[in-house]
């Protein structure tokens, strides 16, 4: 927390902070993370054995501390690029999304996210419809 994260562990803590947000962090959670990081261009030049463990080690870290969240979150909006809070928001949207339920707090937290980040409400309402269609099962 005494350096500054970089844009790759920004988007890594807020993927954290949101499956974390409800005190349980489901098997889904984990496993939609993973793939993420694994596939999407954004994560291309992330060293997912080195620094994948440290990242969730410091959003836990974070989230011990009274006023965490905040903390948090102005670091992660300090280490992102404006263009990227779009970007950061998807992430967050996907992995509350991902074991079919968003509780009260993940959206208290996806709210935090996307106001530090600077999201409109028309990208944030976009953003949220894309989660909710790709979260979708038969």
């Amino acid at each position: 927390m005494s350096e500054k994260m970089s844009p790759h562990s920004a988007l890594i803590h807020v993927m954290v902070l949101v499956a974390c947000a409800d005190k349980e962090m489901a098997e889904q959670e984990v496993i939609l993370m993973s793939e993420m990081i694994r596939i999407l261009p954004i994560f291309r030049n992330y060293s997912v054995d080195d620094a994948l463990a440290r990242d969730a080690e410091s959003c836990l870290g974070y989230l011990e501390k009274e006023d965490g969240v905040d903390l948090l979150m102005q670091d992660v909006a300090a280490a992102l690029p404006p263009r990227l809070g779009e970007t950061a928001y998807a992430l967050a949207c996907d992995v509350a999304a991902a074991d079919g339920e968003v509780s009260q707090v993940e959206l208290e937290i996806l709210m935090i996210i996307r106001q530090t980040l600077g999201v409109g409400r028309l990208p944030a309402a976009a953003i949220e419809r894309g989660a909710r269609a790709r979260a979708m099962t038969l």
